[in-house]
């Protein structure tokens, strides 16, 4: 039996870390489900990263934020926002000091794999119509066969005007599907590799079976289909060239488990830390020191490339705008910030332990997870923070009452896989990772904890209120 000495200096020198419920009372648990409940909801309304802008921006403007235009006058208090071409947004609460000193970032993205219609995807085949889909973000093709999707997005016209696409969302509408083969003719298929079972060509959706016109006419199930689309969006074949139309798994957020304790739903990855980082700077009551900016961005999933991800200039063009509005060089202003770069981490999965090391993995109900480098194998693509920013966001953290661990991304030569962080590094930020554990990450159905969900937007909280 170990002696007391011996106990008391494990107890000093040991980590010792615990599952989050035996830290929670009674108001943390009630107010974690106050605050998963308004989650879901946000999840359903925003299936789509131009959704999920759009009710940002319906929440930003009901908690007083409104729309910041180039040389407008800026002062401590302001609550101001800027979208990107209706996919990527960009808020800051102004802080009492001047952007010269820095300002306190979370940066998450809204965008999630799903299937994206091709330019030209309307066809038809044995007298069945189909959309052609290019896959977007590291999905597993597999998993997005035989489930009903919902498609979203928009047709811009030549005129100009632009058309919203929404079916398979309201009740009563039908869902689209894409075919799976039967196990009676799939024994060539099982022999396959997961990741080749399912060719990205296959994920055709199926859009219809019934035709119009008589025997003697070609093509009808094609016409029926456009036809419909025609009489409900006014739109042509050609139209298509000039949309942008998603598919996206068409369950809602849902409880998981028989004590409620989990999340299901798709776009954990990354609305989840987006919701969070968004909801603790609308929560933000008295104005902060320093200015809270919440960065929501798209285009993560394919590298952060494009006009709105992000390697774009549209998040300089925003703060150098608030900048100059306050007489600071843009330079200064990023040299004094910190950025809690909000993205997804893995959570251990007993059921496929071998590609986790345990004793750096995230768990389920331990809280955020900061993840001081993540990339692949050799660190590539990582900002890898140092030693210094660490400690800085543990005892913020720890002071803040925020339930935290420690996180990788599975075994180093198991694979591994990129955030923002390293774009918002490279513009001389100082930047570390955190984010919520996620079980099947980019699945079309993912789960987190309801309790990890409530500490990320805790620790977001805490940097908003930080002083430094």
């Amino acid at each position: 039996m170990e002696s007391n000495e011996i106990k008391e200096l494990k107890k000093k020198l040991f980590s010792t870390q615990k599952n989050g419920y035996d830290k929670l009372g009674e108001k943390d648990l009630a107010a974690m489900e106050d605050y998963c409940r308004d989650y879901m909801a946000y999840l359903d309304a925003g299936k789509t990263e131009r959704l999920c802008a759009a009710e940002t921006l319906r929440l930003a403007e009901a908690k007083g934020y409104r729309p910041f235009v180039r040389g407008m006058a800026v002062k401590p208090g302001d609550k101001l926002y800027r979208c990107n071409r209706g996919k990527a947004v960009m808020l800051a609460h102004i802080g009492e000091k001047n952007l010269a000193e820095g300002v306190q970032i979370a940066a998450a993205h809204i965008d999630s794999p799903r299937l994206d219609l091709k330019p030209n995807p309307l066809y038809e085949d044995s007298e069945l119509a189909f959309f052609k889909t290019h896959y977007y973000g590291g999905l597993r093709k597999y998993q997005w066969v035989t489930i009903p999707l919902e498609l979203h997005g928009v047709v811009a016209l030549k005129d100009g005007t632009t058309v919203q696409v929404n079916i398979g969302a309201d009740k009563g509408d039908p869902k689209l599907v894409i075919t799976d083969l039967l196990p009676h003719l799939g024994q060539e298929q099982a022999k396959k590799p997961l990741a080749s079972a399912i060719p990205a060509e296959t994920l055709n959706l199926l859009l219809g079976s019934r035709p119009i016109g008589g025997e003697e006419d070609t093509g009808r199930v094609k016409l029926a289909v456009m036809k419909l689309l025609n009489e409900k969006y006014g739109i042509t074949e050609d139209d298509f060239t000039s949309a942008e139309l998603e598919a996206v798994p068409a369950a809602n957020a849902c409880d998981i488990g028989l004590d409620r304790s989990m999340i299901g739903a798709y776009g954990h990855d990354d609305r989840v830390c987006g919701y969070a980082a968004l909801r603790a700077l609308l929560d933000l009551e008295a104005t902060p020191a320093k200015t809270a900016v919440c960065m929501l961005a798209d285009k993560e999933e394919i590298g952060s490339d494009g006009v709105t991800g992000m390697q774009s200039a549209a998040f300089d063009t925003f703060m150098e705008d608030l900048c100059e509005a306050q007489g600071a060089a843009l330079r200064s202003c990023y040299e004094g910030s910190f950025c809690l770069s909000a993205d997804v981490t893995a959570a251990f999965d007993p059921n496929f332990a071998e590609v986790f090391e345990k004793r750096n993995a995230a768990y389920l109900n331990y809280g955020i997870g900061l993840c001081k480098y993540t990339g692949a194998r050799g660190k590539s693509g990582a900002s890898d923070a140092d030693a210094e920013t660490v400690a800085y966001v543990r005892g913020l953290f720890d002071r803040s009452g925020v339930i935290w661990q420690i996180a990788e991304l599975g075994k180093v030569d198991a694979g591994g896989g990129g955030t923002v962080a390293m774009y918002m590094a490279n513009r001389n930020i100082t930047t570390l990772d955190a984010g919520v554990p996620v079980l099947s990450m980019h699945a079309p159905f993912e789960v987190v904890s309801k309790l990890d969900c409530y500490e990320t937007y805790k620790g977001m909280a805490a940097v908003y209120r930080a002083e430094r």
